[in-house]
């Protein structure tokens, strides 16, 4: 199965936003989510300003992995993947990131799970 496409949710400076659903992963590697590209002119979405909001009600333990880039361009992308585990129940929220380490080629950010998982990305506001 294709990973599934992961919209921000942006959160905007001295307001409030509802809380956001999330989207439901698919378990496995190949599978997951893609944050796509959301900066046309410079290829890239935005790993720095990025936080995910993940949930876990599978019924056990589970690990999220936000895959490394690839080199070239990303030089460190050589550190490797950036796996947290999420136990039953649970909510953790994981990032800002860096984009030298987990930008892919065509700007997008990859996240895959190893159970069923809600994840939700949020966009958090430059300059404020």
């Amino acid at each position: 199965m294709a990973r599934a496409a992961l919209a921000y949710s942006n959160l905007s400076a001295n307001t409030d936003i509802a809380d956001p659903a999330g989207v439901a992963t698919v378990a496995g590697a190949g599978n997951g989510l893609q944050i796509p590209d959301i900066s046309p002119n410079r290829r890239q979405s935005f790993p720095e300003l990025t936080v995910l909001r993940v949930s876990n009600a599978s019924g056990g333990s589970g690990t999220i992995t936000l895959l490394a880039g690839t080199n070239p361009p990303n030089v460190a992308a050589g550190q490797g993947n950036l796996t947290a585990t999420v136990g039953n129940g649970a909510t953790r929220w994981i990032g800002p990131f860096e984009s030298n380490r987990f930008i892919q080629s065509d700007g997008s950010l990859i996240v895959e799970t190893s159970v069923v998982m809600t994840v939700t990305a949020f966009k958090v506001p430059r300059n404020t």
